[in-house]
């Protein structure tokens, strides 16, 4: 009986753990829902605060400027003074027609090579060209209208002629003389008056021939075509007429051979900056080349927002590498060196790119997004630009004005356009 009564109690405690059929449905298939609620909001809490780090990371890369180092060039310590500016040109101009018509041809693209006079497009003419005719053919009958006066007026004379000796011989009456001599007088004037006429009629198709001359665009000097500016079908006028729709330019020509460098120079160096001054210029995109250079003037006019006075310098060498608006950096000679001059050692670099760090002196070398901090050795400044003698590199990138947290590796983010 006691082994009965046990078995009772062990069937009774089954049925009570036995799992209902809802609880099998509900966790039978796998981890409980709540779980992967829980994993969810683990991924969801995780993307914020990767996204919120990497945006505090990015806040914290600083915005910077940079400048490349120059190479010092021949000028040796022959070199008084330095200043960037940019290449102009003193004879450009932007080619536009005389009246205001429909393109008909456009005959030139930008960087052609174009000579004086060399016919660069042409308006719609029909009109005109109907026009110079008409007053071509009036000149005509102009000048066919003298014509029969003068003949007239010659057969006048001769009547006079002959009446005039039919009186003296008695055979005529004078009031027949008088009237062959009024008839001479009126021809005389007629004529005068159908060479005014003719005249009128010759100036006349001579301002038409220069309206239709004016059709045809041509090049007011030889140079180089740097913009071109109409199309075909559009409407040109020398007014700034029609809105959007007309234009007033077909293209800008500029003469290469006047190209000449415009540099700003401080005020509190200007004294030293002379006219036939010679001086060395060298172009942002060939830190190597050095071309031969003299000043042209000081113009008398200061800048008073940048305390600065513009100078003009003539480039001695004339090449196609050197085009407008390219910047470009003058040294200001004492004396011409010669050929032979060694250049000296050391590059040139803003002096706002040279920092301290640890008690050295520093500057920050661009490479890639980061910012490598190099020790370098200083000469005598020039200018305003530090003389750099060990250490940096021609044409190697420097962060200008460097932040006081950078650090050799730091992350930076160089400025649009810098």
């Amino acid at each position: 009986m006691p082994h009965c009564k046990g078995a009772v109690i062990d069937t009774a405690l089954l049925k009570e753990l036995r799992i209902q059929g809802t609880e099998r449905e509900d966790h039978g298939g796998g981890p409980p829902r709540w779980i992967w609620i829980l994993v969810a909001a683990l991924a969801v809490l995780a993307l914020l605060a990767g996204g919120g780090w990497w945006w505090w990371r990015q806040s914290q890369v600083p915005d910077v400027e940079t400048a490349n180092a120059l190479p010092r060039g021949g000028t040796g310590g022959n070199a008084v003074l330095q200043a960037t500016g940019y290449v102009t040109a003193r004879r450009a101009a932007t080619v536009s027609t005389q009246i205001t018509g429909t393109l008909t041809a456009v005959l030139f693209e930008e960087g052609d090579r174009v000579e004086k006079g060399q016919v660069l497009a042409r308006l719609e003419d029909n009109a005109l060209r109907a026009a110079l005719q008409a007053s071509r053919a009036n000149v005509e009958s102009a000048r066919a209208n003298v014509e029969a006066t003068r003949a007239q007026l010659l057969q006048a004379q001769s009547d006079l002629k002959r009446q005039d000796e039919l009186a003296a011989s008695g055979m005529s009456t004078k009031q027949a003389a008088e009237q062959a001599r009024t008839a001479v007088t009126a021809y005389a004037a007629q004529l005068e008056a159908r060479r005014r006429e003719a005249d009128a009629a010759a100036a006349q198709a001579a301002q038409t021939q220069v309206n239709f001359d004016y059709t045809v665009v041509k090049a007011p000097f030889s140079g180089v075509i740097t913009a071109k500016a109409a199309q075909v079908g559009e409407i040109v006028s020398p007014l700034s007429a029609g809105g959007g729709f007309t234009r007033t330019g077909v293209g800008t020509i500029v003469d290469m051979d006047s190209l000449e460098v415009d540099v700003d120079v401080n005020e509190a160096y200007i004294g030293q900056v002379k006219a036939d001054m010679p001086a060395e210029a060298t172009l942002d995109a060939y830190p190597d080349w050095r071309i031969p250079a003299h000043v042209i003037a000081v113009v008398p006019s200061a800048d008073r927002g940048k305390a600065t006075v513009k100078v003009r310098v003539a480039l001695e060498q004339k090449d196609q590498r050197v085009v407008p608006d390219m910047g470009v950096r003058v040294s200001f000679l004492a004396a011409r060196q010669s050929g032979q001059t060694a250049p000296p050692p050391g590059v040139l670099v803003p002096k706002s790119a040279v920092a301290s760090r640890d008690g050295a002196q520093v500057v920050f070398v661009v490479a890639g997004q980061k910012a490598a901090a190099r020790k370098v050795k200083l000469g005598t400044p020039v200018g305003d630009q530090a003389v750099v003698l060990d250490g940096v590199k021609a044409g190697e990138p420097l962060v200008v004005n460097p932040p006081e947290g950078l650090r050799d590796g730091g992350e930076i983010r160089v400025a649009p356009g810098k």
